[in-house]
């Protein structure tokens, strides 16, 4: 069965502009909305502690943990990936680093080594299709 542009698959559908359930249900409470958190913010105010917990979670996004910035030299300074790694070990096992921002720095470390292989990878294509198209 084939249907032309424009003819509908199923004429005897929905009709068009007909809102779902869910859209009336979301548009009655939103007309309902004022007087829905009036009466949540007194409750709250009353003690009633299920309504503060509704209030903080709806209206307060909740705390991130942030990490303080850190120097590490030997970091920088590091030759090679794997030493920088251990830097960041030695640094975690010295208290010097907290252990969550020492893991942070590793996973940092171990994509910027999967980067640095794309990297190693692309350079050596190209070196082949070189030596390739030099041949031909």
């Amino acid at each position: 069965m084939t249907f032309k542009p424009g003819q509908s698959g199923n004429p005897a559908g929905r009709p068009r502009g007909t809102r779902n359930a869910s859209t009336k249900l979301r548009e009655q409470i939103a007309a309902d909305l004022p007087g829905i958190l009036e009466t949540l913010v007194s409750a709250a105010r009353s003690g009633d502690v299920s309504a503060a917990r509704v209030l903080i979670d709806r209206c307060l996004p909740p705390l991130r943990a942030e990490s303080a910035a850190v120097s590490l030299p030997a970091v920088a300074k590091a030759e090679s990936l794997t030493d920088a790694g251990r830097a960041v070990l030695d640094a975690v096992a010295a208290g010097r680093l907290a252990p969550e921002t020492g893991r942070e720095l590793i996973g940092a470390l171990a994509s910027l080594g999967r980067v640095a292989e794309i990297d190693e990878l692309e350079r050596r294509l190209c070196a082949l299709e070189a030596q390739t198209n030099d041949d031909h």
